[in-house]
């Protein structure tokens, strides 16, 4: 019985203590933008705003969390905004670590054009039907806004990589 519990409070001292290091070494890992203008760094930043504006709707739409139709307006109304700003910083040449964007980026400009656009479109259509505070028809413009990331995705992003 003793052995069962110095095993356990083993364990629970060794798991945390693994996760920070895991934590600390992927972290280490991360290649920092020194290029001039750090357009990786500016478009990661308004993607990563962008995660967090779309999943608290998410979370709303998804019934995690109670749906506030004033909040949802206003996140709608963020994202909306903020779908036209990171496509500036894919100027040619801004394929370096740690972007995962893929070369078709700039290979076929027309096509991630129309990817833009296609999410830019979705992102007001959500803030505008938005305005009606009616779940049941915010729901499928919501949607579309996820289709057109995870086409977008798809197309011009490389899968995540620890190497």
């Amino acid at each position: 019985m003793m052995d069962i519990m110095v095993s356990s409070r083993y364990y629970l001292f060794q798991v945390p203590l693994l996760a920070v290091v895991c934590v600390a070494l992927l972290s280490a890992c991360q290649k920092e933008d020194t290029h001039p203008g750090q357009p990786v760094t500016k478009r990661e930043r308004i993607f990563k705003e962008n995660i967090r504006t779309f999943e608290a709707m998410g979370l709303m739409i998804r019934d995690k969390e109670p749906y506030s139709a004033k909040e949802f307006l206003g996140y709608a109304q963020q994202l909306k905004a903020l779908s036209t700003q990171p496509w500036a910083y894919f100027p040619p040449g801004s394929d370096y670590a740690p972007s995962r964007a893929l070369p078709a980026v700039w290979q076929q400009p027309e096509a991630f054009k129309q990817a833009q656009e296609k999410f830019t479109v979705a992102a007001a259509q959500l803030a505008d039907v938005a305005q009606t505070g009616k779940l049941d028809q915010i729901k499928p413009i919501y949607n579309q806004v996820k289709e057109s990331c995870a086409s977008c995705h798809h197309d011009f992003r490389a899968a995540y990589s620890l190497l």
